[in-house]
C-alpha cells in the first residue's frame, strides 16, 4: 500500500517547523528518561495521582443542546518534576460538554486529547463533542494540551515544539493529567468513562490509558505504536531542524555516553522499518530531507530479541560508535561491523546486501547516521507503546487507522495487535489528512461501539446503577 499524495501536498504547504532548538537541556532528557520508568509501569504510576485530586470549576456556559463547564487545575506533572514544564503549562484548561438531559440511566463521557495543532477546543468541540451530543448523547470532556492554547509559551511560534524534550514533557504531563480528569468523573458520578483522540491525541490517549488500573474504552484515531516512525520516516519528519539536532549531538558527548545508556527499549522497529522502507515506500516519498530518512543503519539493540537493551548492549553500541568516529576513513565501513556485533540474524545481513541500502548509506555522514538513530532511540524509548503497560482489557481498544497514511508510517513497526492482543483496528481507504477531514463520523461511530462493548461486558448494575 502506497502513501497518500495529499499528505506530502499538504504538509509541504505548512511552514511549522520543529525542534528548531535541538533536543532540548540533557537534564530535562534525564528526568523525563526517569520518570518514564515510572509511568511505563502501571503498579508504580496508578497511585501518583490521588483520587480527590484538586479540580474548579470557572465558569458554566448555558447552549440550547447542552452545558459548557471550563475549568482547571494544576497539572500533577509540576509535583514530581517542578519546572520541566514552561510556566504557561503549569495550569492545565479544559471544557465539559454536557448534554442538557441524558438519554439513558447512567452518563458517558468520553475524554479527548489534541492532536498536533489543535489549539484551545473548538476543533474538538465542534466536529466530535456537539455530534456526539446529538448522535448519542455522549458528553466529552476536552483537556487542552500542555504548549498548546492557553498552555503554549510566549516565545513559541505556533504548535512548533522548539525541543524534542518538549514532546517527551507533553507526553508524561498528560497521561498525569488524564488520571486527574477521571478521578474527578468518577467522583462526580460520570460512567462509563473513556479516552480518545486523533493522531498525536489518539497516542496520547493511548499511554494514558495503559496507566489506568481499570477497564477503559479506548479509541486512538491515526496514530499507532510509537512516533519514531512518524518524524524519522514521516512526512513531519521534512519538518524537522536535523542541521541543529546533528551539530548538538556531535559537539555535546552528553548524549552519547550518558543519555544512551538511559534508553530501554530495544529498538528492533527501528531496525525493521529502515529494512522495509528502503524496500516498500514509493519513490515519491524517497527525498523528505536532503539527508535521506527512508532507513537506517545503526539501531539501538537492533538485536531482533525483542528484549530491553541492557547496560552491557548499550555499552557495546556506545563503543562502536566512538570507533567509528575515530577511524577517519572507516567511518562509514564501521556500520557494518556495529550491525554484526549487535546481530547476525539473516534478516539483517540480507539488508546490507541490497543494493538500495549501500546507496542510502553511502550517502549519509556519520554524524547523519547517529542522529537519526539517536532520534529514533529517544522516541522509543517515551513513545513506544510497548515500553508501557498493555491496558486492563484491550479487548475495548478499537484503533481507527488511515491505509495510505504517510504522517504515521506503519511499516517495519510492530503492530497494535502484537503489542495489545485482542485490541480491533479498523482500517480506512485514503491517507492521514482526508480521514481527517471525510471520516470524523466513522471515528464516532468506533466510539459508541467500544462503549457499547464496555457496557455489554461491564453491565450498569455491575456500577451500582439500576
Amino acid at each position: 500500500m502506497g502513501v497518500s499524495r495529499l499528505d506530502i501536498i499538504y504538509r509541504k504547504c505548512l511552514l511549522t517547523k520543529l525542534f528548531i532548538q535541538g533536543w532540548g537541556k540533557p537534564d530535562d532528557l534525564k528526568r523525563i528518561f526517569e520518570f518514564r520508568k515510572l509511568i511505563g509501569n502501571r503498579e508504580t504510576c496508578k497511585n501518583l495521582v490521588t483520587r480527590d485530586y484538586p479540580l474548579f470549576i470557572d465558569k458554566i456556559q448555558e447552549q440550547t443542546d447542552c452545558k459548557i463547564l471550563e475549568g482547571h487545575f494544576i497539572s500533577p506533572l509540576e509535583h514530581f518534576l517542578p519546572g520541566i514544564l514552561p510556566a504557561e503549562s503549569v495550569k492545565a484548561r479544559f471544557q465539559f460538554i454536557v448534554p442538557k438531559e441524558w438519554r439513558r440511566n447512567y452518563r458517558p463521557v468520553c475524554i479527548h486529547l489534541a492532536g498536533t495543532g489543535d489549539h484551545f477546543f473548538w476543533r474538538r468541540r465542534t466536529l466530535m463533542a456537539r455530534p456526539m451530543i446529538k448522535e448519542t448523547g455522549m458528553a466529552s470532556l476536552l483537556l487542552e494540551n500542555p504548549y498548546y492554547g492557553y498552555r503554549k509559551p510566549k516565545d513559541q511560534v505556533r504548535s512548533s515544539l522548539k525541543n524534542v524534550s518538549d514532546l517527551f514533557v507533553m507526553g508524561a504531563a498528560l497521561v498525569l493529567e488524564s488520571a486527574a480528569l477521571l478521578h474527578w468523573l468518577e467522583r462526580e458520578g460520570y460512567w462509563p468513562l473513556g479516552m480518545t483522540g486523533i493522531s498525536m491525541g489518539g497516542h496520547m490517549a493511548s499511554l494514558a490509558v495503559t496507566n489506568w488500573p481499570k477497564p477503559i474504552p479506548l479509541i486512538p484515531c491515526l496514530s499507532w505504536s510509537t512516533a519514531s516512525s512518524v518524524f524519522t520516516t514521516g512526512v513531519l519528519s521534512k519538518s524537522i531542524n536535523w542541521r541543529e539536532l546533528e551539530k548538538q549531538y556531535a559537539t555535546h558527548t552528553v548524549y552519547e555516553e550518558e543519555i544512551i545508556r538511559m534508553l530501554e527499549y530495544c529498538g528492533t522497529d527501528s531496525f525493521k522499518m529502515g529494512q522495509d522502507f528502503v524496500k516498500n515506500s514509493p519513490i515519491s516519498f524517497g527525498n523528505l530531507q536532503n539527508l535521506d530518512i527512508s532507513s537506517d543503519i545503526l539501531d539501538f539493540g537492533g538485536t531482533g530479541t525483542g528484549q530491553m537493551l541492557g547496560t552491557d548492549s548499550a555499552h557495546q553500541l556506545h563503543t562502536h560508535k566512538t570507533t567509528m568516529r575515530a577511524s577517519g576513513a572507516q567511518k562509514v565501513r564501521g556500520v557494518d561491523e556495529t550491525l554484526s556485533a549487535v546481530s547476525s540474524s539473516s534478516a539483517h545481513l540480507d539488508m546490507l546486501n541490497t543494493s538500495a541500502f549501500s546507496r542510502e548509506r553511502n550517502r549519509r555522514s556519520p554524524h547523519q547516521q547517529e542522529s537519526l538513530n539517536f532520534m529514533k532511540g529517544v522516541m522509543d524509548e517515551c513513545t513506544h507503546i510497548a515500553n508501557f503497560s498493555v491496558p486492563v482489557d484491550p479487548s475495548l481498544v478499537i484503533v481507527v487507522q488511515a491505509k495510505e497514511d504517510a504522517y504515521i508510517p506503519r511499516t517495519g513497526v510492530r503492530s497494535l495487535q502484537e503489542i495489545w492482543p485482542g485490541c480491533e483496528v479498523r482500517f480506512l481507504n485514503g491517507g492521514h489528512i482526508s480521514a481527517y477531514l471525510f471520516k470524523q463520523g466513522l471515528f464516532r461511530q468506533a466510539i459508541y461501539d467500544a462503549f457499547d462493548r464496555f457496557i455489554q461486558k461491564y453491565s450498569a448494575k455491575t456500577h451500582g446503577l439500576p
